[in-house]
């Protein structure tokens, strides 16, 4: 753990050839990992992490090592590195920190790092038992347990100092099941800023047999039509949309970078007048939330889209301080080997008034999406793909038979415009967001869409 005057004579050395900001990331991490494939217990790693990161910040450039030695010798001589990248400047002044401000302990009721290996391995031996079982058509199934418990403190050249010690526990099934020359998947994850108590809530079992049921009933489906068509997108849906279709491209650095479509275009018209688009680190338990970012900014809730109209992008401190602006506690980074970068946390259109029911019902003809895959976007334009997993036809607004193969194309902007109804519903997805080869947990949430017209890929 970090000392204030060890802390303050680091950072004296790393910006002894000048600089704006420097800041310290100490990072101390315990986590497992159990894998069931093909009805075995295929991994158990138990490990822990321990290092510490060094930041300079130069004329808008950024100077980064990191270590696990951490004799104070060793890190004096890492801030000697990373001064030797900034070029010109005075030096700075001694500091005066402040005490630690600490976010509190992990809020797990069972910590995971408290909990027998064998009760995890059981975990994903009862899912494979569970999936196996549902179906003769089930041929395999991985199921994989993650958590973690990590300690964090940040000081900077500010003279703040933050500490958190937090946790979070993940759990996924994927099933493959197969008819014939017909193979189908179903994935259910679950995950959150939670501890062992979270399998009180979704037993393995039940997330299994969601999986197993998903798979073994595509199978059965037909082929989606392709064209235009109104879609439905159910809250269960997951926040893909929002992630992809606008979230990326409000990061800041990509803003800056001349890579998003929404450059320049605060106090415009983005979406319709019924999308309010928020980015929340402080919702209780969720995966993507935490009491200070990777550079020790508190948490906050950011709005990003309020009833259609652009308000802000999220800022890390490097982009902020490009703008004259302060952060909005987005920085943030997957390791103490990572510099922070501009990332999403808990992303979401807000609920609007319309009863889902209500919704479904105003389509006579359609699609309902009630899952959603994966997704690809390309944030200069704002183009868009992503993949159904779970989709229905929709038949005199109800819910028909399901169909498989389908995908949904557009452009994020054009999309969000047209959409016509929002849900008073909510659901959330969970997720590991990649990012300049820097993977980060996040959430993505919404209600119940109804999109007037959009491309529908059908199945090859």
């Amino acid at each position: 753990m970090l000392e204030s005057v060890d802390a303050a004579a680091i950072l004296k050395r790393a910006l002894a050839a000048g600089g704006e900001f420097a800041d310290i990331y100490y990072e101390d991490g315990a986590y497992t990992s159990v894998t069931c494939e093909d009805g075995k217990v295929e991994r158990v790693l138990s490990a822990t992490d321990r290092g510490i990161g060094i930041r300079v910040i130069s004329g808008f450039s950024t100077a980064y090592a990191y270590t696990n030695q951490l004799s104070l010798d060793s890190l004096l001589e890492l801030a000697e590195t990373v001064s030797r990248g900034v070029r010109g400047g005075v030096p700075h002044p001694d500091f005066n920190l402040c005490a630690p401000r600490s976010a509190g302990g992990c809020a797990a009721a069972i910590p995971p790092d408290q909990v027998e290996l064998v009760r995890k391995v059981a975990l994903v031996t009862r899912a494979d038992r569970a999936a196996r079982g549902f179906d003769p058509r089930v041929r395999q199934v991985l199921a994989v347990y993650r958590d973690a418990r990590v300690k964090t403190q940040s000081v900077n050249s500010l003279g703040e100092f933050h500490e958190e010690s937090s946790c979070s526990t993940v759990f996924m099934t994927q099933v493959v099941a197969q008819d014939g020359t017909v193979t189908q998947t179903g994935y259910e994850p679950v995950g959150a800023a939670r501890g062992f108590e979270l399998f009180d809530e979704f037993p393995p079992e039940e997330l299994a047999l969601r999986a197993a049921a998903r798979g073994v009933m595509m199978l059965g489906a037909r082929k989606s039509p392709a064209g235009q068509f109104p879609v439905v997108l159910s809250s269960e849906a997951g926040g893909t949309m929002v992630h992809e279709a606008i979230g990326h491209g409000l990061e800041a650095d990509l803003v800056q970078a001349g890579s998003s479509v929404y450059r320049g275009r605060i106090g415009e018209q983005v979406a319709s007048g019924l999308i309010t688009v928020v980015d929340d680190a402080t919702i209780p338990y969720a995966r993507g939330s935490f009491g200070f970012d990777s550079e020790g900014t508190p948490a906050q809730k950011t709005v990003l889209v309020e009833n259609g109209i652009l308000k802000g992008y999220l800022y890390d401190r490097l982009s902020a301080l490009k703008e004259g602006c302060a952060s909005t506690g987005n920085g943030r980074r997957e390791s103490y080997r990572n510099r922070p970068i501009v990332r999403m946390t808990n992303t979401l259109i807000a609920p609007g008034k319309s009863d889902p029911a209500d919704i479904l019902r105003s389509v006579s003809d359609g699609l309902f999406v009630k899952r959603m895959g994966g997704g690809q976007v390309n944030t200069v334009n704002g183009d868009f793909v992503f993949e159904v997993t779970e989709g229905y036809l929709i038949e005199n607004g109800a819910i028909g038979e399901p169909v498989r193969g389908a995908t949904l194309a557009g452009n994020g902007p054009q999309v969000l415009r047209q959409i016509a109804m929002v849900g008073n519903d909510l659901g959330f997805g969970i997720g590991t967001c990649g990012k300049d080869g820097q993977g980060v947990p996040v959430s993505d949430a919404q209600p119940t869409l109804l999109i007037p017209a959009i491309t529908v890929g059908g199945a090859r």
